[in-house]
């Protein structure tokens, strides 16, 4: 019973995985061909986000704490970036 359940949430990962695909193309052509800066920068923010999520779902699927700490790591170094360009967005608007 607990090796079915064992393999059906490998299976359930390994699905979710291959979901998060669909939005790592479509925010990768995004970063590609975003028109300005802040579509670009929005568009690694998701891509850092979708990092997360797949490392969570490693750290599920192989039962290995690291990859959280690497999602935790990602999430960090991503939420000091987005603060970080938002200020300067908000610096550079204030002088026109």
């Amino acid at each position: 019973m607990i090796d079915t359940l064992s393999a059906m949430l490998d299976w359930l990962a390994a699905g979710l995985v291959a979901v998060l695909m669909v939005p790592l193309a479509m925010t990768f052509w995004r970063l590609v061909r975003g028109p300005g800066y802040a579509d670009r920068f929005i568009a690694v923010d998701m891509l850092t986000g979708i990092a997360v999520a797949m490392a969570a779902l490693v750290a599920g699927t192989t039962g290995r704490r690291e990859f959280l700490d690497v999602a935790f790591g990602i999430a960090l170094i991503s939420f000091v970036g987005t603060c970080a360009f938002a200020a300067f967005l908000e610096r550079k608007g204030g002088r026109r």
